[in-house]
């Protein structure tokens, strides 16, 4: 008797690839997909979150920090309400990272409603320097600076989802700080 390996082809079994005719599984899977993604455009969160920032004010820091309490407006355009556990929030200015924070904040914004929550934030003494100095660099060059880009990014901590993150974006008008 030839080697296995050896023996014409034509004694070898063949591979079994598989039937490609639709089983039941097949079926009923096709029956539960239309519901199932029907389902998550119901989701309570249909429509992003509105946040701006909406004031900053000053707070003791140490060393060469400066902290801020940033006064958050958030705007749920959603029918169900959000409740939230804990914020998290940072501040770029001109593309460059400038401040961030945390708050152990827990609490609910309604549908169709609004809340203000305070977070405090962080800078360091360095990273003004740098903003201020690459400002000082862009008037010096003959362009005069009257609006500084920002972008704030953050998020809503929730325990069961993880979270809803939120950014929003805009320029600051510097021009009447020179007058």
């Amino acid at each position: 008797m030839p080697h296995p390996l050896l023996a014409p082809a034509i004694e070898r079994p063949a591979l079994h690839r598989g039937d490609c005719r639709p089983t039941r599984r097949h079926w009923l899977v096709l029956a539960l997909l239309p519901p199932l993604l029907g389902a998550c455009g119901s989701l309570p969160f249909a429509d992003p979150l509105r946040v701006d920032l909406v004031g900053l004010q000053s707070l003791p820091g140490e060393g060469l920090e400066l902290r801020f309490l940033a006064k958050l407006r958030v705007q749920n355009p959603n029918t169900q309400p959000l409740a939230y556990e804990g914020v998290s929030l940072e501040l770029d200015l001109r593309g460059q990272r400038f401040a961030s924070g945390v708050a152990p904040l827990a609490g609910q914004v309604p549908g169709f409603g609004e809340a203000v929550l305070e977070v405090p934030i962080s800078v360091s003494g360095f990273t003004i320097a740098r903003q201020v100095l690459d400002l000082v660099r862009q008037g010096q060059g003959g362009g005069q600076v009257e609006r500084v880009a920002y972008e704030l990014r953050g998020k809503l901590g929730s325990a069961g989802l993880g979270g809803i993150g939120f950014g929003t974006s805009g320029e600051i008008d510097l021009s009447g700080l020179a007058r």
